[in-house]
């Protein structure tokens, strides 16, 4: 079973080999691939009633006698291929990220998220991808990101979701298999509130550099006088919060 993410927000457009083969004229196809029997072998390929990227044959095994395949070399390998786990964890107050990621600047990265950061470098409107752990009532706390929708799937758990997008604020409870969705610019936040962590795999439609900002990011670094002006508060109160960590 696979978790797939596709950068389109139209509807997705595929071509499947049979589909290919059996829209292209005998003739051309003889020409291109020059099989033994030329036209007449092209001319004993039928084409079937139910498409076979989701239907298998019921006599596969009399039609396939050797499913094995040589491994590509790691340099290529390496190019689609990610071990997210094996990534470097950034834990939180409330829990643990993990990321597939680009960076514009690699320093840091263990050879793992080097490997996966240097491959999406060369690929434009590409995805960072991540998983989300949130511990028992813990906060993953509001945020929104400057260039990038984000899409998550929930594997295990369940919480609380707030989203608030012109200021209009959307409350809801998530649990396994639920999809939710934030579009660009848009503050939100998640709460476990179960028993068990809250665990998500996350997707973001940006090739660059992953940009967010977090609410005790914006607050803190906000001017006491301003905080004052806005919430009617005399600007000493705005000493209560704790300043961020440089």
């Amino acid at each position: 079973v696979f978790l797939l993410f596709f950068t389109t927000h139209e509807e997705l457009q595929t071509l499947d080999v049979d589909d290919a083969f059996f829209s292209t004229p005998e003739d051309i196809a003889a020409r291109a691939l020059k099989p033994q029997g030329g036209v007449n072998f092209i001319r004993t390929f039928k084409k079937q009633a139910e498409d076979q990227a989701v239907n298998l044959p019921p006599n596969l095994d009399e039609l396939v006698q050797n499913a094995t395949y040589v491994q590509s070399p790691d340099n290529l390998v390496w190019q689609y291929f990610y071990n997210l786990k094996g990534s470097a964890e950034y834990p939180f107050p409330g829990g643990v990220f993990q990321w597939a990621r680009y960076r514009i600047n690699g320093t840091g990265l263990n050879e793992t998220e080097k490997i996966f950061s240097e491959s999406l470098n060369k690929h434009e409107n590409t995805l960072t991808l991540a998983t989300l752990r949130i511990i028992s009532n813990g906060l993953g706390q509001p945020h929104f990101h400057f260039n990038a929708n984000e899409m998550g799937y929930v594997i295990s758990g369940c919480g609380q979701v707030g989203v608030t997008l012109s200021g209009v604020t959307a409350n809801f409870n998530i649990g396994i298999g639920d999809v939710i969705f934030f579009p660009v610019g848009t503050q939100h936040y998640i709460k476990s509130v179960c028993d068990e962590d809250l665990l998500l795999i996350l997707a973001y439609s940006t090739g660059n550099q992953l940009e967010t900002l977090r609410m005790n990011d914006y607050f803190r670094g906000t001017a006491d006088h301003i905080l004052a002006q806005l919430f009617f508060k005399e600007q000493a109160e705005f000493k209560k919060f704790p300043k961020a960590a440089k």
